[in-house]
């Protein structure tokens, strides 16, 4: 799903630069780095093949005649252009660097016939999870999710199926960080680098993370609190009583003679 909102986001953004620019029948071609491309036509009288803003002549067919400048550009298209009689070019071991606008013109009427948005994506770093110390706690955890040297692509947050946040890219970084506050006793997180052409995820393991034993017991602290008050009010009534039964004792203890003595007087007196 991500990836085709991508996808979308990345027509709707040329098809953008299309209507205010007023080049026509403009392909899209995402492909990786590596790979081979061909920006297909098939063409009508003379034609010549221009990169970038610049038109820089790479490529020409004149009275059937192929010719390739592929030493334009410090020769970094040199070896790699192949043209067919069909005006159709393709570009072998693409580079990022490829990245760009390819037009075809017609020489005889100078008309622009199709322009292709070339984007040449490199492969996706494994992204790396780790946990934010400036900002994390006993009670709190946010983590930081990494990934460095990528040329265009999406860095996202998820749990379970759905998007919690993302940030993208559109052009070559050595870094780009996305950070996120967890909830302890969820392990359904994951961090996912993507682009058009594939994807890369790395799932949170909660307890390698997050200290989620502290948790646990600034969770339970409450109770045990609770259950300590409790106890140390019954153990004091319970001292309370005892100490009210044995003074009671005592004193009946201390005054037992005196009322012996006054009973055996009451007797002689009475006999």
């Amino acid at each position: 799903m991500l990836k085709l909102k991508k996808m979308i986001h990345l027509i709707v953004f040329n098809l953008t630069l299309l209507y205010l620019f007023g080049v026509s029948d403009a392909t899209v071609k995402p492909v990786m780095v590596g790979e081979s491309v061909t920006l297909k036509i098939q063409r009508d009288g003379d034609i010549e093949w221009k990169f970038e803003d610049r038109n820089i002549l790479i490529a020409k067919i004149s009275r059937d005649e192929i010719t390739l400048y592929d030493k334009v550009l410090d020769g970094s298209f040199k070896g790699r252009l192949k043209l067919d009689q069909t005006g159709s070019l393709t570009i072998t071991n693409t580079r990022t660097t490829d990245s760009g606008d390819f037009k075809t013109i017609n020489t005889s009427t100078g008309k622009l016939l199709k322009t292709f948005m070339l984007t040449v994506y490199g492969p996706l770093p494994i992204p790396v999870i780790s946990t934010d110390p400036t900002t994390s706690s006993e009670s709190r955890c946010v983590l930081l999710c990494s990934v460095v040297n990528v040329s265009a692509g999406s860095l996202s947050w998820y749990k379970g199926n759905r998007v919690l946040s993302s940030t993208s890219v559109s052009d070559i970084r050595s870094r780009i960080s996305l950070h996120l506050e967890v909830e302890y006793q969820n392990n359904t997180y994951s961090c996912v680098v993507n682009n058009p052409i594939s994807n890369q995820t790395t799932h949170l393991d909660i307890n390698t993370h997050c200290n989620t034993r502290s948790a646990v017991i600034l969770l339970t602290l409450p109770v045990v609190v609770g259950m300590n008050v409790g106890v140390a009010v019954v153990t004091a009534m319970v001292t309370v009583l005892v100490y009210k039964f044995i003074s009671r004792c005592l004193r009946r203890k201390k005054h037992a003679p005196e009322e012996a003595k006054n009973a055996y007087s009451s007797l002689n007196y009475a006999l």
